[in-house]
């Protein structure tokens, strides 16, 4: 119910304005649009459910990886310090990001293909000797 709720609330009253709201999700079953059929009366459901674009990320992908890392690095390098302020907060992280733009830092992958083959060789197909 909790998610449900929340999609209520993106699409009622942070977004309300809004033609289309795009999510993205990962695939943990409850993030789909059944979620809201059982939260909510089929009606309120289906008009809820239409609000929304529904991407999912990929089942083996490594995204959150990279977003792990970025909030890592926002928290060492701009967030290591008190902020009084909401505003200065926003300043300096808005600050830091366009720094950290402007650089067009990259994410530098450790996994190699050769790694993969060897770590998800479980995922391969299995052949019969003949």
């Amino acid at each position: 119910m909790d998610f449900a709720g929340f999609l209520k609330h993106l699409a009622d009253d942070i977004y309300a304005e809004a033609e289309t709201i795009t999510l993205v999700l990962d695939n943990l079953n409850t993030h789909s649009p059944a979620s809201l059929y059982r939260a909510f009366e089929p009606a309120e459901a289906h008009r809820l459910a239409g609000r929304f674009e529904w991407v999912y990320t990929p089942r083996h992908g490594s995204w959150l990886n990279l977003a792990e890392v970025e909030f890592a690095a926002l928290r060492r390098q701009c967030l290591d310090r008190r902020l009084g302020t909401m505003a200065e907060l926003r300043a300096q992280v808005d600050a830091w990001q366009d720094e950290r733009n402007d650089r067009e830092v990259l994410a530098k992958w450790q996994f190699t293909t050769a790694d993969a083959r060897v770590k998800l060789r479980h995922l391969y197909p299995q052949t019969q000797p003949t």
